[in-house]
């Protein structure tokens, strides 16, 4: 029978492979695409498959730990920069953060329009992920410092405009995106607004805008 002791250090020790295993797939996920070998995975993370098997017994749960531990940090990012006393700079902060992720993560988006349960785990981060980001829309506006016609669904916009600049320049200038959302940035400034010819998507017109992409994908 296994002491106290050495029970406490097996469970520390199998945190840690799951956890290797999750940075491991990850990564691969996002340099490789997510048809990565398991064999792969195991061996950027210094593990057996059987101990990646103990973790993951279905390839479809790696999968999901890896978009949870992404969507957690998309959340983290949105809640931290609203502890940010200028309301421009934390909205600047989160859109740059996320997209940040998004540049280093560029599997995981096909991985949450593809995978089924992958778009569950996005669709029920994205209910999270909404007050905290009505809040950061509503805290720039109210201070003067974005455009008053801006809206919560007009973030979606900077994010698909980016991911095109993303993939067609990854290979030649990754940090390229940063030019791009210096341009946008600077586009919504209450101080450089100019009206509109269209208004904002509806919540439901977003919706399905994100399904026509799934189908596309």
């Amino acid at each position: 029978m296994a002491t106290p002791r050495a029970a406490a250090a097996g469970r520390v020790d199998a945190r840690r492979n799951r956890e290797r295993l999750v940075a491991a797939a990850r990564e691969l996920f996002a340099s490789e695409g997510v048809d990565v070998s398991v064999r792969e995975i195991a061996r950027r993370a210094g593990v057996g498959v059987g101990t990646l098997y103990r973790h993951f017994p279905a390839r479809e749960e790696l999968v999901d730990a890896v978009l949870e531990e992404a969507f957690e940090e998309v959340v983290a990012s949105a809640e931290a920069a609203l502890a940010e006393p200028d309301p421009w700079l934390g909205f600047r902060r989160f859109v740059e953060e996320a997209l940040a992720l998004r540049a280093r993560n560029r599997g995981l988006k096909d991985v949450a329009e593809a995978h089924m349960r992958g778009r569950r785990r996005a669709a029920a981060m994205r209910r999270r992920l909404r007050p905290p980001l009505e809040r950061l829309v509503a805290r720039a506006r109210d201070a003067g410092a974005l455009r008053a016609d801006f809206t919560p669904e007009d973030v979606p916009l900077l994010f698909w405009g980016s991911d095109r600049v993303l993939e067609l320049t990854a290979g030649v200038s990754p940090e390229l995106w940063r030019r791009h959302l210096g341009f946008l940035l600077d586009g919504l400034r209450a101080g450089a607004a100019t009206p509109l010819g269209q208004g904002p998507l509806t919540p439901a017109e977003l919706r399905r805008v994100g399904r026509e992409r799934r189908r596309r994908a």
